[in-house]
This record gives C-alpha cells, sequence and structure tokens, in this order.
C-alpha cells in the first residue's frame, strides 16, 4: 500500500465579531478545505502555507498551537488503494480577496453552520467543528 501526506488549513476572516470560514469546490464535485500534497524536504507548515498560495492566493500566519489531523483511503488513477493523511492548521486572514486556481470551480466565505451544511465529508466537518471550539476558547 501507498502512502500520502497532505497538509491544508481552516482558513478564516472575522470582522466585528462575525467569524467566516473560506472553503473551496474542488473540480471533483466536493468542497472542502485548501489542502495539498507535501513536497519532499517540506515540513507540514509550509506545505499548508505553499497550497494556500496557490489554491487561493492568500497569505496567513498560523496559529502556532492548533494542529488536528484525519486518515482516509482513496484509489489512485491506476485502482491502487493509498492511505492519506492529511494534517490540518487554523489560520486567520485580513482580507477576503480570493484568486482562485485552476483546481477549483468555485469558492465561498461562510459562516459556521453553513459551512459545516456545504461541507461533503464528514472528517472536514469533524475538523470545523474543533476548529470553531478551539478558536472560541481562544477568544
Amino acid at each position: 500500500m501507498k502512502y500520502q501526506f497532505s497538509a491544508g488549513i481552516v482558513i478564516y476572516f472575522q470582522e466585528q465579531g462575525k467569524r467566516e470560514y473560506l472553503l473551496l469546490h474542488y473540480q471533483a464535485g466536493h468542497w472542502d478545505f485548501p489542502k495539498g500534497k507535501i513536497d519532499p524536504g517540506e515540513t507540514k507548515q509550509e506545505a499548508a502555507l505553499r497550497e494556500l498560495k496557490e489554491e487561493t492566493g492568500l497569505e496567513v500566519d498560523l496559529n502556532q498551537e492548533f494542529e488536528n489531523s484525519f486518515e482516509y483511503f482513496f484509489k489512485d488513477d491506476q485502482g491502487e488503494l493509498i492511505k492519506k493523511k492529511v494534517y490540518f492548521f487554523v489560520g486567520q486572514v485580513q482580507e477576503k480577496q480570493v484568486v482562485l486556481s485552476h483546481e477549483h470551480i468555485d469558492f465561498g466565505w461562510f459562516i459556521f453552520d453553513h459551512a459545516y451544511e456545504k461541507l461533503t465529508y464528514e472528517n472536514a466537518k469533524n475538523l470545523l467543528v474543533q476548529a470553531d471550539a478551539y478558536l472560541k476558547n481562544s477568544e
């Protein structure tokens, strides 16, 4: 079995007590957080920041105290089973101007309830719940 490692960021924008989360609409049809493969020699954090920049044009300072991960299986283009582990961080942006990459077909900024409903996968919904709870406890 092959293994794959990725990293991503739960991005949020906060203004006047209102927190919105950035979700990307992937070409495969699902809604998820910005993320991508960790390149050789990269740290998890470096990969997460690079992928965010490539996919959205955004730059962010990562919150160094929040890290979460989950694993899942998928089949690659050749039908081989891959075990993937994805590390996630949290980061706040000061602006909402997104420059979407060719990898995605849409994006949106959503308050918690709408983001939760929009996310396709259960592991991403669980991540959102944990990130939101962490941010509320940090206020």
